[in-house]
């Protein structure tokens, strides 16, 4: 889709109603679904994160969406694929804000040109003991991407079409937090395969989107 199209579809997006967990758990294995059935979050006190499904235009004006490739690490999230964002500090106005900051850190696209539009569904990380709060915002020129060094093993491109492609849904063997090999749903986006907690937000991103033809 040519990101002008896309475009004169954000009004919609801002209005629109979600379906929530059910999206989400589109893409999530049974195991997850029952043990967040099963447990009493807020008594975990959980730390709050914020990330952003920031959509713009490629060079050759096409719908484009950024996700990264965290780096290697001693860590639950270690080499995944995920959203630009992080965990809210002190200063922050708001967990948008921590959304839209920590963005600008790990990709380099300045605060203030970030549009957002959409206000997702929390979801929660049992592994890390997070509520994670998604966005979704645009902006309206190609960006010239600075990837964080410290975080950041790099910045992936992937474009509305490939995103919205049920081809880009598979079954992939993981070994999971749980402690066993499961087989989990996953998009495969960039040569990547995204799973866990981020293909989770990125269904409600998918149903959102498709809620706009």
């Amino acid at each position: 889709m040519q990101f002008d199209e896309f475009l004169k579809r954000m009004p919609k997006l801002g209005n629109l109603q979600l379906l929530g967990q059910e999206a989400q758990f589109e893409m999530a294995p049974d195991e997850r679904i029952r043990a967040l059935s099963e447990m009493d979050i807020e008594a975990k006190n959980p730390r709050w994160a914020g990330v952003m499904a920031v959509f713009y235009p490629n060079a050759e004006g096409e719908t484009t969406l950024v996700l990264i490739l965290r780096k290697t690490y001693k860590g639950v999230h270690s080499n995944q694929v995920g959203f630009p964002g992080g965990k809210a500090e002190t200063l922050d106005q708001s967990i948008k804000h921590t959304a839209l900051r920590e963005t600008e850190e790990e990709v380099g696209l300045a605060q203030s040109e970030i549009e957002v539009v959409k206000k997702l569904t929390k979801l929660y990380i049992p592994p890390s003991n997070f509520w994670v709060q998604p966005f979704i915002g645009y902006v309206k020129e190609t960006p010239r991407f600075i990837k964080e060094g410290a975080e950041v093993e790099a910045i992936l491109e992937v474009s509305l079409k490939q995103f919205l492609d049920d081809k880009s849904v598979i079954t992939q063997r993981i070994d999971t937090s749980y402690g066993t090999m499961l087989d989990v749903p996953a998009f495969y986006l960039a040569e990547h395969v995204v799973w866990g907690a981020t293909a989770m937000m990125l269904s409600e991103v998918k149903w959102a989107l498709q809620q706009l033809d």
